[in-house]
């Protein structure tokens, strides 16, 4: 397989043209011939022109590549080396959402052919892929793994808004349903990570790689949300804690905040799902999400707390929807969930952000951005340290509130810099 791709005697097909799936698709196509395939036709017609509707990949990166973008199903039937990286979302319940990946998997399963690849990289748990995705492509082509077609699993890692972590520069972990497959798909994706491969010794040891990496950061955070929730009862800074307890070597750096987005605040859950499935019910892992769910329900609190007391018709700026700074990203924004909370106690919310899409957040989540902030508020949240935010001043926050205000620094970006109203962080 590998030398017919580098021949381009056959092509490679990425699914799912996201944060994931874009970057991929285009790297791959700096080397060998490429279908980028996605369900969305917008989504698809604005790629074409080379642009890149998560603004993470720059328009250069559509120059001197061989590929086409398509939504057409039968164009991916000349593919023969498939990458799935299809979002794994959960629903309201917290329980794992496979339709986009079983729908990828019905899709390819359709236009399967005997010598070819599937490989997936989307997050799941342990056995998803060999357990739930395989039986569909078997069932849909008719052929049968290891006699027929080849399956691997390479998780992926990319991280929006990083320019320095990047696909080329990360090590790559990837796996194959034999050794044969192993090799094949190790040096495939050796065309586009300059840092190397990782070869895991099954399927199941790759997925459960990437379930962890994310388990652990929501972990880690969900302890320094709760020393937040400690040291705010004992009228200590948390970050000035941290501050102190980082000079020593081996102290890791976390910090509090809102857990959202599409991986941290959403990976464990899959893992804590097949755990139940087997029979185990997760202590620490669910503690731990149950822990930076509530964050923002407590974020609310303190502010309603605080403008219930100073106004009669409070009115409150939110400053950042995006779940991290400087990407556009609103995918599980928990920020959202404070502003709902807000919202039922009758408090006037304004929210803006200079690198959201307003409709999409209108679209998402019934919001409305602000283009014009007011000069009366009552309190200001900070979500994030986007670019534009880093250089704003103490005079800036008296500018546009009250002189009881609050602003609430959930990043703890102005710590000892407001002077003039109160300060408060996690």
């Amino acid at each position: 397989m590998y030398e017919e791709l580098v021949g381009k005697k056959k092509k490679l097909a990425v699914i799912g043209l996201g944060y994931v799936g874009l970057p991929i698709a285009l790297e791959f196509a700096k080397k060998i011939s490429v279908i980028g395939f996605d369900i969305n036709k917008k989504r698809v017609e604005q790629i074409k022109k080379g642009i890149d509707p998560n603004k993470e990949v720059d328009e250069t990166a559509f120059k001197n590549v061989d590929i086409v973008f398509t939504d057409d199903r039968d164009v991916l039937k000349e593919a023969s080396f498939f990458i799935v990286a299809v979002p794994t979302p959960i629903d309201k319940y917290n329980v794992p959402d496979l339709k986009p990946l079983l729908g990828a998997s019905e899709t390819i399963g359709s236009i399967l052919k005997k010598g070819d690849y599937v490989i997936f990289e989307s997050t799941t748990y342990p056995g998803c892929t060999e357990e739930d995705c395989l039986p569909v492509l078997e069932k849909k082509s008719g052929l049968k793994l290891g006699e027929d077609f080849k399956l691997g699993y390479s998780p992926e890692r990319i991280n929006p808004g990083d320019k320095k972590n990047t696909l080329r520069t990360v090590i790559k972990v990837v796996s194959g349903s034999d050794a044969e497959s192993l090799d094949e798909i190790a040096k495939t994706y050796e065309l586009v990570v300059d840092a190397g491969v990782h070869r895991a010794t099954s399927i199941k040891v790759a997925e459960a790689s990437k379930i962890i990496e994310n388990t652990q950061r929501d972990m880690n955070i969900a302890l320094m949300n709760e020393l937040s929730l400690i040291f705010d009862h004992m009228n200590i800074n948390t970050y000035e804690v941290l501050e102190a307890a980082g000079t020593k070597w081996n102290f890791l750096n976390f910090r509090p905040g809102l857990v959202g987005g599409h991986c941290i605040g959403v990976d464990p859950y899959y893992l804590t799902h097949k755990a139940a499935a087997l029979g185990y019910e997760s202590k620490v892992i669910a503690a731990s999400r149950y822990i930076n769910d509530d964050m923002a329900k407590y974020v609310a609190r303190k502010i309603i707390t605080h403008v219930l007391r100073s106004s009669n018709k409070p009115k409150v700026l939110v400053k950042g929807v995006t779940f991290k700074e400087n990407v556009s990203d609103i995918r599980n924004s928990k920020i959202v969930d404070t502003v709902r909370e807000l919202l039922a106690f009758s408090i006037h919310v304004d929210v803006e952000d200079p690198y959201a899409e307003k409709e999409e957040v209108f679209e998402e989540y019934g919001l409305h951005l602000v283009k014009k902030e007011a000069a009366d508020y009552d309190a200001v949240i900070v979500t994030v340290p986007h670019q534009p935010y880093l250089d704003l001043d103490d005079t800036y926050f008296a500018s546009i509130t009250k002189e009881n205000a609050m602003v609430a620094d959930l990043k703890g970006i102005f710590k000892n810099k407001i002077a003039h109203r109160k300060y408060w962080s996690l």
